[in-house]
């Protein structure tokens, strides 16, 4: 019998798979991270009025599941899988399965009682929709300017029509973007942090919503492999030959680097890092991140 005050329910996100614990009652079962498996997680999950649903955030595999528990009234919390990650090397329970995972994040959530998540469902929707949009319509005027560049005269013209319509489909995206993430508290407080550095812009910022939705959840050197700026080692015996990224998310990096450029410029705190490093001897490209 159940006489806990509080039922917390816990759900490890996978690509395919949800695995739902609920706590104290220990009932766990798997559903798949489909409308349909989704459909009957929330189903199963309100019979028991849970206190609070936690699911960690994984970079948008657990949105389905969070706007729909959202829509169905439940008190769902998306949670930052670091302060997961430490509560559970906190109770010293490091081994893992999919339903270990899903206890501890109960657990997690009974516990500490993370405040519940002000999701707008059918904003958080609209807004990954918008920026996919938006990627997509810079894809498109990017083609176009490369065109430009080689098309005769007469032609420049047609190209010239097409990046001014795409260039308002752009700030189209944006006025909606804006509108919306101004409407949601969790997406507008990660916007605002992004924009109160300096040399950060719209475009910037909208690249990091759209391309890093781990950005908050992992620590700096986490995201610095992720985005593919983290100086690897390239190292065999004797040999040591110089560090160098690969891999990682070319898009952010393409935006990142005009930002820096412009960044240099109006931030005391970059320039002042950027002209003791040049100075130093270091290559001005040479990729680099602080230890």
């Amino acid at each position: 019998m159940n006489t806990s005050k509080e039922t917390n329910v816990g759900i490890d996100t996978g690509k395919h798979q949800l695995d739902i614990y609920i706590r104290p009652i220990g009932d766990y079962f798997s559903v798949e991270n489909n409308e349909k498996g989704i459909k009957e997680a929330v189903k199963r999950i309100k019979k028991h009025q849970p206190t609070r649903v936690v699911i960690e955030a994984t970079g948008r595999l657990e949105m389905p599941f969070a706007c729909a528990a959202s829509k169905a009234g439940l008190p769902i919390v998306v949670a930052n899988c670091y302060h997961v990650h430490n509560f559970a090397i906190s109770t010293g329970k490091l081994a893992k399965t999919d339903k270990l995972d899903a206890a501890m994040i109960a657990h997690y959530a009974e516990a500490l009682k993370p405040r519940l998540s002000e999701l707008k469902a059918d904003n958080i929707q609209r807004i990954s929709d918008l920026l996919t949009r938006r990627s997509q319509l810079i894809d498109m005027r990017t083609m176009e300017k490369n065109r430009f560049s080689i098309m005769p005269k007469d032609i420049k013209r047609s190209n010239t029509r097409i990046i001014k319509h795409l260039q308002k489909e752009i700030a189209w995206a944006e006025a909606c973007l804006d509108k919306l993430i101004e409407d949601t508290p969790d997406w507008n407080q990660t916007l605002q942090i992004l924009l109160s550095v300096k040399g950060v812009g719209k475009v910037l910022a909208f690249t990091l919503l759209s391309e890093l939705p781990e950005l908050g959840q992992l620590n700096r050197q986490q995201i610095a492999a992720l985005v593919g700026v983290a100086p690897m080692n390239r190292e065999s015996g004797a040999y040591k030959g110089k560090r160098r990224i690969r891999g990682g998310r070319a898009r952010i990096r393409t935006v990142l680097f005009m930002a820096m450029l412009s960044t240099i410029q109006s931030n005391p705190r970059f320039k002042r890092d950027y002209q003791r490093l040049v100075a130093r001897g270091k290559p001005k490209k040479l990729p680099w991140w602080p230890a």
